[in-house]
C-alpha cells in the first residue's frame, strides 16, 4: 500500500483546517485521505497527533467564523474547580454574538449571547470566554455552593513563591460587574448569591466547602489561612481558624500521606498544642453527606472551648 505525502511539520500533530491545509499545500488527494480523522466538517486531525484539550478546540473557533470556546469546555480549559455536569463530555462548547446563527456541526454544542470586547480572551493562541464570564455562563447548571467554590477560586490571593503569578485571577468588582452586564441572564440569580457567599482566602474546594457547611450549621465565619502568632516566634495559617475559640481546622488531602508531610503536619500539631490552640484535623472521608462528620467534629471542639449556639 502506498503511504500518503507525510503532512507539512506545522500540521502533522495537530488538528487543522481545510483552509490552513490549503496554505500550508496540502494536496486534495492528501485531505481526504483515510488516514487523517475528520472529527467534524472542514477539520482533520493527524494520527497519533496531540490530543491536548487546547489544540482539539482550537480548529472549531478557527472555522466558526466570531466564535470561542465557552461554557464547559472553558470550564475545562480554565482549570476551574467544582462540579459542573458534563463537562467531562467530549462535546466541546462554542460561543458567538447573538446577531449571528448558533454554531452548528458535529461534535459541537453551539451558544450565542451578548459579548463584551473584555469578555473573550486568548489562551496559547486559541480564543475562550475569559474567566469571569466562563463562571457566569456555567452557573445555570451549577449549585449556588458550587458557583461559589469557583468564585473563591478566582478571587483566591496567590501564594508567589509557588506559583507563577502575583494577582489573583480577578477581583469581587470584576464578577460583580459581570453580572451587572449581563443581568435577566440564566443562572444570574445563583451566581449572586454565590458572589455574596464568597469569601477571599480559600486554597481550594475542600477548604470552601468546608465553611460553607459548618456556617449552614450555625457555627461563626472562620477566618481563611490567616498568619496566626502562636508564641516562639512561630506562625501559621490553619485552613479555617476561630482565634477567639483558639480552634483550628486543617482540611489534608493526599498530599499529606507521603512521609515528609506526615512530619510537618506532627510538627504543625505540636505548636498548636504548645500555645493552647486545639487542631481539628479533617480529611476526604469527613466530607461525605454534605461535611457532616467535619462539621461534628469541628462542632465538638468548638463546644469544648465554651462556644454555644446562639
Amino acid at each position: 500500500m502506498r503511504l500518503p505525502q507525510p503532512l507539512p511539520e506545522a500540521l502533522s500533530s495537530v488538528p487543522f483546517t481545510w483552509q490552513e491545509a490549503l496554505d500550508a499545500g496540502v494536496s486534495r488527494q492528501r485531505w481526504r485521505h483515510r488516514a487523517l480523522g475528520a472529527p467534524s466538517r472542514g477539520i482533520r486531525a493527524p494520527p497519533n497527533g496531540e490530543v491536548g484539550l487546547p489544540k482539539i478546540v482550537r480548529p472549531f473557533t478557527v472555522i466558526t467564523p466570531f466564535s470561542a470556546a465557552s461554557h464547559a469546555t472553558a470550564f475545562v480549559l480554565w482549570a476551574f474547580p467544582g462540579f459542573l455536569p458534563g463537562s467531562h463530555e467530549t462535546t466541546i462548547h462554542i460561543s458567538r454574538p447573538d446577531t449571528m446563527a448558533i454554531p452548528r456541526r458535529k461534535g459541537v454544542k453551539g451558544h450565542v449571547g451578548q459579548f463584551f470586547d473584555d469578555e473573550i480572551t486568548n489562551l496559547n493562541g486559541l480564543l475562550i470566554t475569559t474567566r469571569p464570564r466562563t463562571w457566569l455562563d456555567c452557573a445555570r447548571r451549577m449549585t449556588i455552593d458550587e458557583i461559589t467554590v469557583v468564585a473563591d477560586h478566582l478571587l483566591r490571593r496567590p501564594r508567589p513563591a509557588f506559583e507563577d503569578r502575583s494577582e489573583p485571577y480577578c477581583t469581587r468588582e470584576e464578577l460583580e460587574e459581570m453580572l451587572d452586564r449581563h443581568k435577566g441572564t440564566p443562572g444570574i440569580r445563583k451566581a449572586r448569591l454565590a458572589l455574596e457567599q464568597a469569601r477571599v482566602g480559600a486554597d481550594s474546594a475542600p477548604e470552601t466547602r468546608l465553611r460553607l457547611a459548618l456556617e449552614l450549621a450555625g457555627l461563626p465565619e472562620p477566618e481563611l489561612n490567616h498568619p496566626t502568632e502562636l508564641g516562639f516566634g512561630v506562625v501559621r495559617e490553619p485552613d479555617l481558624g476561630y482565634r477567639e475559640q483558639r480552634v483550628a481546622v486543617e482540611y489534608e488531602g493526599e498530599g499529606h500521606s507521603e512521609p515528609a508531610q506526615i512530619v510537618r503536619d506532627i510538627e504543625r500539631e505540636e505548636d498548636y498544642s504548645r500555645a493552647g490552640w486545639h487542631l481539628v484535623r479533617i480529611s476526604k472521608r469527613h466530607m461525605g453527606n454534605d461535611a457532616r462528620s467535619a462539621v461534628s467534629k469541628v462542632l465538638a471542639a468548638m463546644q469544648e472551648r465554651g462556644w454555644t449556639p446562639k
